[in-house]
Parts: structure tokens; sequence; C-alpha cells
């Protein structure tokens, strides 16, 4: 489920032939669907990610504070440079990139040893898939929340579907969007892109401009948005009744 809220809805999240865990250090706890339990894996993974990010974030302290895109730096381990490269797309913090950059890193360590990978952190998901999954969108008080889904073909897998919002959650938004949720091939620019686009809209009028700029953004597959009662979707996004 791509949403922002208290994790309540981690109870809805299953998928047949897979298991489902969870990993947490310190401030990044996952929900992890693969067709074994890899924890001991994905733990591992979580720890040396978050340590190459930390000890980055000492040596340079504005990489954690700026709103503004961070500068190519070649020397930067990979998560780093992953949500560098995503700030500078999407034209915010590098750290707005943070949970779709750890998922995906763990996703990625464990597609070796499963052909379906589903990694959630904080309603940012990176999914790996060999047959349609649906997501369901989550927006807050929303009328429309939890009755709307999107269809995510395997075909269009790896993919990032991140989710930011204005109402919901401690994610820093300068909009009101209920829900602003992308989908893009890695789930570092998902969650940039989706903080970005959820920036764009305080009211229904703004969704339709907001979705024009992101039209415009290399590497956005598709996105919806959710003020209110009110739904605009772009791309290749795929919606069903829940």
């Amino acid at each position: 489920m791509a949403s922002p809220e208290p994790r309540t809805y981690r109870t809805r999240m299953a998928r047949e032939g897979l298991v489902a865990f969870r990993v947490a250090v310190q401030q990044t706890d996952l929900l992890i669907l693969a067709a074994r339990e890899l924890k001991d894996l994905a733990r591992e993974t979580v720890v040396q990610e978050r340590a190459r990010l930390e000890s980055y974030i000492a040596a340079h302290p504005d990489f954690l504070s700026t709103l503004t895109p961070w500068s190519e730096d070649p020397f930067a381990p990979p998560v780093v440079r992953e949500m560098a490269a995503a700030s500078r797309v999407a034209q915010v913090g590098p750290m707005a990139a943070v949970a779709g950059a750890l998922a995906e890193r763990v996703g990625r360590a464990l597609m070796p040893f499963s052909a379906e990978v589903i990694v959630e952190n904080g309603g940012d998901i990176f999914l790996v898939l060999t047959r349609p999954a649906t997501v369901a969108l989550y927006a807050g008080a929303s009328p429309l929340s939890r009755r709307v889904g999107l269809r995510i073909a395997p075909e269009d897998t790896p993919l990032g579907v991140c989710t930011s919002s204005g109402t919901v959650g401690h994610s820093l938004s300068f909009g009101r969007a209920d829900a602003a949720c992308v989908l893009a091939p890695g789930a570092a620019l998902a969650d940039a892109l989706a903080t970005a686009l959820g920036n764009r809209v305080r009211r229904p009028e703004d969704i339709d401009p907001a979705l024009a700029w992101l039209a415009d953004i290399p590497g956005a597959l598709g996105a919806v948005v959710v003020v209110g009662g009110t739904l605009g979707a772009w791309g290749r996004v795929e919606l069903l009744p829940l």
C-alpha cells in the first residue's frame, strides 16, 4: 500500500506465495515480501547502507538538512549518489529520496534469492514482480482513500511507487495534497518526485499544472494526485476501484 500513514496499513499487505517479514534498524522500518524469509540479508543490507549514508552525512552535514539539490560527488557511496541524482532531477533536497533509496537497495540485494520482491518503507515501495499486483492508495481523510488501487504490470518492474502527503504523516511537504504518488524506474527518483509533486499541490486546481510539470521530467512514468474528493492521474497508470 502506497501510504505515509501510521503503519497499521501493513496488516493489509499480503501476496499469495510470498512470505512477509519486518526489518527495523533505527529509523528504517521495512516490511518485505519475498519467496522466503530473508531477514538476515535484508538487515545486513540496511545496516551497511545506513552506515555509508551516516558516514557521508558526518562529513557533509548539510546533506541532511538542505532543501536544495545536492551536487554530483563521484566519491560518495552509491546510496548517496542515487539520492543526490534524484534530488537534482526533482529539484528537492536529497533526503527527500532516502526512504525510496533504502527500499531499493534492500530489494536489489534480495532479487538473486527471490523472483518477486516487494519492499515497503513508510509508504515508499520498491517492487519486482512476475505477475500483476495492486497497490492501494491511502489518502488520509479523503473519501477516495483506500478506494482506488494502482495495477502494476510485471513488465514495468523493477519499479518504485512512492507517495508524499501534506496532510498525513511527518514527512516535510510544502503542499496540501492528501496523496501525491509517483511511479518511476528507481525508487529514489520516485520518492524525490513524489515530494516535488506534492509540494506543487495545495488545492484541486493545482493538480493539472502539477501533473503537467511532472510529464516533462525524464524518468517519470506516471502519477496520481488526490486532494479531498478530487483525483488526477497522468502517464502509465491503470486505476482500479477497490
